[in-house]
């Protein structure tokens, strides 16, 4: 139904099942990075096969068993237990760290892979010449090679599941097509796949049905909800000779449409590339934890290398073998691997109890960096429903009353602006009279009798098929509304305007809040729009928002990002439409809100599970608690390697101090437990949206 103002707006989304389009969990696979041509499953699958079989390595240790104060029980073949199953979990649990450090190796930038490959593979050496006896060394570390394997792919598992993938968006702009379209012939019509579909073809596109390619309407005219598009909530009129959008729906009525672009040339698919491009161009950060294995690599090949000439120089080569052995094995700290994972995973955990999904552990690292917040405005800031905000009536006549007849009149449409205009009778509790012949009049208002009188409602269209002015005593308020960009609707009573009402995209009490907090913490806010520079304005005003960017185009929102970027600020996007998309992927962290698209889901690195904007606030103090405990774990992890490393090189042998390969392996677990006991601190951490300040 065509209504009153093309102002009005009213919110809604198609939403699509988002189960129907994830893939970032089990089926992931990243192509960049140390986890390139890894996926969530293959860890997974590892880490449980390595940890079975790890249970059986560590009882039949002669180590853990002294370390325990137990005798592993004796039987024919029970000594080759842990060499045999710690050679599985070596070449099987270890082969994703071995062909990763080969690639740090090969591009010459170590990393967490190169140093497990490294430590695992000395590991797997020395046990071996251990355990055939081969020059009397005494180096068993099978089960700390087994422990090592399992829990750094425990901590890989983790990590993976937090990481994002681009795919998910791609696969969600996708499923915005409809599969098959109704081709026009001379004898009717045929259905055909849509990349049958040729430029120039006729298609017919019934009520409540996608567009499966760009066009322009040759026949008919109809509503469409263009939302999943261009973001903004109202249906747009549409007219033959008029442009549409592949993806749209046409909400009333079937329309023929002349096809002017299929495939890679339509709208939706230079969003596609849009969001690829932008995706691909934020995925190039690096992890904390690999800078600060990088580090430890030099330094343990460092270590390693000193301690084997040092302890030659003395005379003693088995004692120089054992000692390097004993430095390499140590140098790959358990704690370092799950430092960042574990902090991570509580993050999003806590994250989720917030309502705050993170998808990308970047987007947890970056937010705390963050110097603006730039919104979309229609269903973010602001619900996206029209709102009673103001009447004037004209010769001092009630204001409730005239509020009552346009609810009359109203009652009988689902129009969003005649639903604003009944919710605020109601709530004023005001007697609504009944009204017959209810009548839409179509560009221009409705009709209705109500007692006896015929009552009309409308814009300014209705004023001027009607010849009518509006009284000084009215215009003097309705000049002001326009000037902010609301929608203006007259209450006519035959030919005598009553009065008139304004409408606006109410501003969610939320929103309030979240611009104070944001401002407080140091934060810069602000929005982007495609609505009239008039209407962007007085929302930013009641808002007190920073920077206003108005009657933006849907394909320039990620300009507008790129523009903030440009001038050295590190930008977050919130956003709910597929034309947020590219936005969203092109900031450094893209949020969106969980009434929005899956699209915009899916670009996004946070997903907020509702239509709070203070939960904004919540993903940025996490993010900053969250990288106090990363460095808090991290230095624990590394400094313990500076420190442990020279002792089990033996720099304090002189005094008496030497660390054994089977205290170093202890402690290392010790280091473990205290990172993953500093990470479950996080939980404390309370995330309450309502108590923003």
């Amino acid at each position: 139904m065509q209504h009153h103002s093309p102002t009005a707006e009213h919110h809604h989304h198609e939403n699509h099942a988002s189960t129907g389009h994830s893939t970032q969990d089990a089926h992931t696979v990243h192509t960049s990075g140390q986890h390139a041509g890894h996926s969530t499953a293959m860890f997974k699958n590892r880490f449980w096969m390595a940890l079975a079989l790890s249970i059986p390595v560590v009882y039949f240790s002669p180590m853990v068993g002294h370390l325990l104060g137990y005798m592993p029980p004796v039987f024919p073949g029970s000594a080759w237990i842990p060499p045999v199953l710690g050679t599985v979990i070596f070449l099987y649990g270890g082969q994703p760290f071995l062909k990763g450090g080969l690639r740090e190796l090969k591009d010459r930038r170590p990393g967490m892979m190169l140093l497990i490959g490294m430590a695992i593979s000395v590991a797997f050496v020395a046990s071996w010449v251990t355990t055939l006896g081969i020059g009397g060394f005494d180096l068993d570390f099978w089960w700390e090679l087994a422990l090592l394997v399992a829990i750094m792919l425990l901590g890989h598992w983790i990590e993976m599941r937090a990481l994002g993938s681009a795919q998910g968006a791609l696969d969600a702009l996708a499923a915005l097509l409809p599969d098959e379209a109704e081709r026009v012939t001379p004898t009717g019509t045929e259905t055909v796949p849509v990349s049958e579909l040729s430029e120039g073809d006729i298609v017919l596109v019934r009520s409540g049905a996608r567009l499966p390619a760009d066009g322009r309407v040759l026949e008919g005219q109809a509503e469409f909800d263009e939302s999943m598009i261009t973001g903004e909530s109202k249906t747009v009129p549409r007219s033959p000779g008029d442009a549409v959008v592949a993806g749209t729906v046409a909400t009333d009525n079937s329309v023929r449409v002349r096809v002017t672009a299929v495939g890679d040339n339509t709208a939706l698919a230079g969003i596609q590339r849009l969001v690829a491009e932008a995706q691909a161009s934020s995925s190039r950060a690096q992890a904390l934890a690999d800078r600060a294995a990088a580090f430890l690599f030099y330094f343990a090949a460092g270590a390693g290398v000193l301690t084997f000439v040092a302890w030659t120089l003395l005379g003693s080569v088995p004692e120089a073998v054992a000692r390097t052995v004993t430095v390499l094995v140590i140098a790959c700290p358990h704690a370092l691997g799950l430092a960042i994972p574990l902090v991570i995973a509580i993050s999003t955990e806590q994250a989720a109890r917030a309502g705050v999904l993170i998808k990308n552990r970047m987007a947890l690292e970056r937010m705390r960096t963050i110097d603006v917040v730039l919104f979309d405005k229609t269903g973010t800031l602001t619900t996206g429903e029209p709102e009673l905000k103001d009447i004037a009536t004209s010769d001092g006549g009630s204001r409730d009353g005239l509020l009552a007849l346009a609810a009359a009149v109203e009652a009988d449409s689902e129009h969003p602006v005649a639903r604003a205009i009944v919710r605020a009778a109601r709530q004023r509790n005001l007697n609504i009279p009944h009204a017959t012949g209810f009548t839409s009049l179509t560009g221009r208002g409705v009709r209705a009798s109500v007692d006896g009188r015929t009552i009309q409602v409308g814009g300014p269209a209705l004023l001027r098929e009607l010849g009518l002015s509006e009284p000084d005593s009215v215009a003097s308020s309705t000049a002001g509304w326009m000037a902010r960009g609301a929608a203006v609707l007259h209450v006519v009573d035959g030919d005598r305007i009553l009065g008139a009402v304004s409408l606006e995209d109410a501003v969610r009490t939320e929103s309030r809040q979240a611009v104070a907090a944001l401002q407080d913490r140091g934060i810069k806010v602000a929005m982007v729009t495609g609505d009239a520079r008039q209407v962007a304005e007085a929302v930013a005003a009641e808002l007190h928002i920073d920077e206003v960017f108005a009657e933006v185009l849907p394909a320039d929102k990620d300009k507008k990002v790129a523009e903030l970027q440009a001038r050295g600020l590190k930008v977050a996007m919130v956003g709910d439409g597929v034309n947020d998309s590219p936005a969203l992927a092109r900031a450094e962290v893209g949020i969106a809100i969980g009434a929005g698209t899956d699209v915009a889901m899916e670009s996004a690195g946070v997903v907020l599970a509702g239509n709070d904007p203070r939960a904004v606030l919540s993903m940025v103090d996490l993010s900053r608690a969250s990288y106090r405990k990363m460095w808090q774990n991290l230095v624990w992890a590394t400094g313990y390697n500076i420190i442990s490393v020279p002792l089990a090189a033996g720099v304090l042998a002189f005094a008496g101090v030497v660390l054994s390969p089977a205290t170093a392996a202890v402690l290392m677990s010790a280091s473990t437990i205290v990172v993953a006991l500093n990470a479950q601190l996080l939980r404390r951490i309370r995330l309450n949206p309502e108590q923003v300040r």
